[in-house]
């Protein structure tokens, strides 16, 4: 099959309008929405471990935890969560993208000017990355995200096949890649990457950070096979009509979960303290292993959640209004995360990522995810967008 679509698949598109610009909040899709807004409760919990600083490095530069609640929380963080998040992200990025195309494709009637609107997107997320990484969180993957949107663009019509094939390829990428960077020894005395987040002096974090930006797509390069799946999730409609894709889903969501588990147990146990590999092999094995399958888990979580989605259909209670609203500001949402976190954890603020272990920063990504959530909500209520969603939408469409 090609990557040109048939009709029969525009069917979860929504394209009644003819106009430029955003979508409308009522053409917006349940699951996907919802995928976003869970998913960043996985991105706070992934990305809150980076700030625990001021004692020995272990396995993927945890902290090497003696209290056996935090090591408890190390082994389920690091099974369902890390580099299972964002996979989970990026393949509902790609599925955004493609609507978008599509979308824009209708309302403007040209290929080529519906790809220049996603390309000045697309250097707009860019530079919201650069911003984001340099002012407060060097892992940032906006500046990622929108590197990819334009590989997507060039990608919209490759066939089916090809996309698949090239994800499967590229799974070995990661293994490789990850394999290396990942197999450290269960301890050391320094951080080996991201050195910002244990620096009290805000002036040598800030530059360290640049080179910190540049390294981040090296620690989540499983991303690149989760885009192109969700392209050809999107060009399916799998999450604008979950019941018709039923089976599939169950499939994915099932099947994918299961491998991220027992793909990310033995890192789990390590990080934990429960287990050591008798030989460097046996961590890069795992430490690969482990990033291959976290596709797998982010592939398995987004099709769960659209399946969540159907006994949900129009019976939207106040629990899914809000996740929702949070999944359509996620960029607010995803930015302010950051904020709270550097408030609270970073050396030169309150310090609290040099007492805190597993279990206690695991509570603050859980809290400031709550928040998050409550305050989109509020935004729902009064009928506003997310600040960040405005201005980028701003900027893409203006004129």
């Amino acid at each position: 099959m090609s990557g040109d679509v048939p009709v029969s698949m525009l069917r979860d598109m929504s394209f009644r309008e003819s106009r430029v610009g955003p979508a409308a909040v009522r053409e917006r899709l349940l699951a996907p929405d919802l995928a976003r807004g869970l998913m960043l409760a996985l991105v706070a919990l992934a990305n809150s471990v980076l700030y625990l600083y001021g004692r020995p490095y272990g396995p993927r530069q945890h902290i090497i935890e003696q209290d056996m609640l935090d090591r408890v929380v190390s082994v389920l963080n690091v099974t369902f969560v890390e580099v299972r998040g964002y996979p989970m992200f990026a393949a509902l990025f790609a599925y955004g993208v493609v609507r978008m195309m599509r979308r824009q494709r209708a309302a403007l009637g040209s290929d080529i000017e519906a790809r220049r609107v996603l390309r000045r997107r697309f250097r707009w997320m860019i530079a919201f990355g650069f911003v984001h990484a340099m002012l407060l969180f060097p892992a940032d993957v906006l500046g990622l995200y929108g590197v990819l949107g334009f590989a997507l663009v060039a990608l919209i019509r490759v066939k089916d096949r090809t996309l698949l094939a090239v994800a499967a390829g590229w799974l070995v990428v990661v293994a490789v890649v990850q394999g290396s960077a990942y197999a450290t020894p269960a301890s050391s005395g320094e951080r080996t990457f991201f050195w910002s987040f244990a620096v009290d002096d805000p002036i040598k974090a800030l530059a360290l950070r640049p080179l910190e930006w540049l390294m981040t797509p090296f620690g989540i390069l499983g991303v690149g096979s989760a885009v192109l799946v969700g392209v050809w999730a999107a060009r399916r409609g799998l999450l604008g009509e979950p019941a018709r894709h039923r089976a599939l889903l169950v499939r994915a969501g099932v099947g994918g979960l299961s491998l991220a588990v027992a793909g990310g147990l033995p890192m789990g146990l390590m990080v934990g303290g429960f287990w050591e590999p008798a030989s460097e092999t046996v961590r890069w094995t795992a430490s690969a292993v482990h990033a291959v399958t976290g596709v797998a888990g982010g592939l398995g979580y987004a099709a769960l959640i659209g399946l969540l989605a159907i006994p949900l259909g129009g019976r939207r209670g106040p629990v899914v209004l809000a996740i929702t609203a949070c999944g359509q500001r996620s960029l607010s949402c995803y930015l302010f995360q950051s904020v709270v976190f550097v408030v609270l954890l970073m050396p030169y603020t309150l310090g609290l990522g040099g007492t805190l272990g597993s279990a206690g920063v695991a509570l603050v990504a859980l809290g400031t995810w709550l928040v998050s959530v409550l305050l989109a909500d509020l935004l729902r209520r009064v009928g506003k967008r997310g600040p960040a969603e405005v201005l980028l939408r701003r900027l893409t469409y203006r004129g």
